[in-house]
Parts: structure tokens; sequence; C-alpha cells
């Protein structure tokens, strides 16, 4: 048993418009509470210490940060680690603040050194070579391998968040075949490095589709690679599914490119293939025990990388039995809410098989689209956002672990270089 101290005054940076009410804290008005109504002298002597509006006091007269501690303390949490997860449990109401961020696109010197037309390369077709060179000059992305400051910004802003969970693609996955690109590896080692410093053990991270590797957009290059699937794991430290309890609020982490192995089983190598059905087995296995377990009073906060796995998870009888629970899902992959809100549109379209991989994957997908709307599903877009509308950023969640409060979602966005 660990016991982890919060800091008292340190909040993420919210701008002044954004400012919570004083009011609503609930430390708050137990510290103003007891200053109305103060306890009598011999109730408080039986406690060696108490709380002041400064942090704790001793019963002797001192306060803890006459020992300079690093952090004033206001909250004395618990940590239990177990196999399964980790329970998070505040031995008094408080808000509880999580960073979430998606699609990162960390590109390290490796990856930079390939050229922001690295997928241009790989397309022999000329008209399509153009057509989607103007696309992510104008729409997705013009300098994708050039926004390493995002992160930088992101940590800057957020580094007082109580846990940060990232959801996804930390790498350009330039190499089309994940982190098993050694390039592509380094560039998620040096983005997961950033986010250790700054958040510690309270760091959740979940496997995007440019950690396991995917095919190109038109050129058909790469593919999910076994190799990726195993360095993420041995050599990040990236975990396929997590779950943590923070008091009422089970929080859960899922693997999306696993999930939906069956739409992208056409990516991987038919040799690797009996392999990526075992994982996906176990995978789905310990989500199903996880939701199972789940008690009447839990809720359910879920994080899933790519949408395109919801659909199956709804197919599972013992999960869409519980989809009542859910309170969100936070997903990413669609990079802004442009994409998002044209997905939600055509959702239920019919596939289209006689125009290629690309188009049949992502209409197959958009067919399907009509199941996400039970999971309550919220977009965190890429840090970058997309290219014509520069909207990128990051989510601060308010939670309260043993109050009956709806979760607080207050979206930042980031500046992007003027540049760029």
């Amino acid at each position: 048993m660990a016991i982890l101290v919060r800091p008292c005054c340190k909040r993420p940076t919210f701008s002044k418009s954004e400012t919570r009410n004083p009011k609503s804290d609930p430390l708050r008005r137990r510290v103003s509470a007891a200053r109305t109504n103060p306890k009598p002298e011999r109730d408080r002597k039986r406690w060696i210490f108490r709380i002041s509006t400064f942090g704790f006091l001793s019963g002797f007269g001192f306060r803890i940060s006459d020992f300079r501690f690093r952090r004033l303390p206001v909250l004395l949490t618990f940590s239990l680690w177990s196999s399964s997860g980790s329970t998070y449990a505040s031995c008094m109401a408080a808000t509880i603040t999580l960073a979430i961020v998606s699609d990162i696109h960390y590109a390290s010197a490796a990856e930079q050194a390939r050229g922001n037309d690295y997928e241009l390369r790989g397309v022999a077709n000329p008209l399509l070579r153009r057509g989607l060179a103007i696309w992510r000059h104008f729409v997705w992305q013009r300098e994708p391998l050039h926004q390493n400051y995002l992160l930088e910004n992101f940590l800057g802003q957020t580094g007082t968040a109580d846990f940060a969970i990232a959801n996804g693609d930390y790498s350009c996955n330039s190499g089309f075949v994940g982190v098993s690109d050694d390039a592509a590896c380094q560039s998620a080692r040096e983005c997961l490095g950033k986010l250790r410093q700054t958040f510690g053990a309270n760091l959740r991270m979940t496997f995007g589709d440019h950690e396991l590797g995917k095919l190109s957009f038109f050129g058909g290059q790469g593919g999910m690679r076994l190799a990726s699937w195993h360095r993420a794991r041995q050599e990040l430290g990236i975990e396929p599914f997590w779950r943590l309890e923070i008091g009422r609020y089970v929080l859960l982490g899922v693997a999306s490119s696993l999930v939906a192995l069956p739409l992208f089983e056409p990516d991987t190598l038919p040799e690797e293939r009996p392999e990526w059905q075992r994982l996906r087995e176990n995978h789905c296995a310990a989500i199903r025990h996880a939701f199972a377990s789940l008690n009447s009073g839990q809720r359910v906060l879920l994080f899933c990388h790519d949408p395109t796995a919801l659909p199956f998870l709804w197919r599972d009888e013992e999960i869409r039995s519980r989809l009542p629970q859910i309170k969100q899902t936070v997903i990413g992959h669609l990079h802004s809410n442009l994409i998002f809100w044209k997905s939600r549109i055509l959702a239920g379209m019919p596939k289209i098989n006689f125009m290629g991989h690309t188009p049949q994957r992502l209409t197959a997908a958009l067919h399907e689209a009509r199941y996400w709307r039970p999971f309550k599903v919220r977009l965190c877009p890429a840090l970058g956002g997309i290219q014509l509308l520069k909207d990128g950023g990051y989510y601060i969640a308010e939670l309260s672990p043993a109050e009956d409060i709806p979760i607080r979602f207050e979206f930042h966005p980031l500046q992007r270089a003027a540049h760029s």
C-alpha cells in the first residue's frame, strides 16, 4: 500500500473566463463550515493533525510546510495496486482532474529526416499522388513531422492534473509498420518519456493504430506487425487493457485495433493472423470480465482510440448489458470534430467494395457507426487538429469520486505556430 500525496493549491491552468466558482469546491465548503462552526477544544485535541486553510497543522502547533516539503498536501489518498488494475480512493470528497490527450504524433529526428512528403512517395499513380498532396496541404496536415512543440505546450499547462490519459498515436508512423520501425519507436519513446516525466505513475496510456502499424492511405505500404505489438509492450510499457478506480468511477482503456481485428485483418501478414486472433480473444475476455465485475453503483469512463472498435464491443452481450453504466467514451483517431460530425452523418451508409482497400475499410467502419451512440462518444481531437481548422487541443475532465455529480469536460485549444 503506497500513500500518494496530492498538492493543495495547484490546479490545471484555466483562462480567466474558465475559472471555476470557488463556492462549488467541496473542500472550500468544508473549510468554510469549520470556520463558522468551530468544534470544541476537547474534540480538536483528539487528532494529531488538523486541516488549516494553508495545509495540515499538527497538534503541537507547527505546519507540515515548516519542514520544507516540496508541495503542501491537501488530500491523503491510498493507492492499492493489483494485477487487474488500481484503486484510487480519497479520504474526503474532492474534485479529481484528468488531463486527456490523443493523437500527439511526436516525430523524432529520424522520422523528421524522412520529410513531410513521406506518404506521397509511396503513391505510384500521379493523379492520386497529386490529390493526396492537396488533401494534406489544405485539409489534413501540411507539416505532420514538425508539431512536437504542441506536446510541450500541453505538458506546461496540465502538469498539476491528478491523472493523465494518453489515448494513442504517439509517433507519426512514417514507416507504416508501427513501432517495429526504429524511427517510429524512437518517436514514441521520446513522447512517452516526456509524459512520464510530468505525470509519473498517474499516467495511463492506450494503444493507437500508429503503435501497431496500418496500411498507408493510397500506397498500400505497411500494415499491422506483431513485432510492433511486442515492442510496444516490452520496450514502451504500453498495456493493451488497463483499469483504474477513482471512487465510484471505473476508468477502462482498451486496444481498439485488437477489438476491431476482423476489420483490420487485411492489414496483417497471413502468417501472423493466428497469433493476432489469440491476442484478440484474450483481450476481449479481459474487457468482458471488467464489465461483468461492475457493481450497480459504479460508472464507467471508457477510453478507446478508434471508434471502429465500438460496434464489436456492442455485439458482446455482457458488455451491451452494461452500456447504461458508461457515462462517456473518449475516442481519438478522427483528429477533428469536423470529421467526427461527418462520420455521424454518414453512419449506416452502405459498404463500398469496388474502389480498393482504403475506401472499403472506411465505408465498412461508417456502416457500423450507428452503434457508437450507446457509448456516449466524445472525441478528443489531435493536439494539432487538422490544417483546415487548426482545431487541436486537449480536455480537462473533473469528476467527484464520492458525489453524484456529472463529469465536467472542458476543452482547451492549443495555438498552432504561425508557419504551420
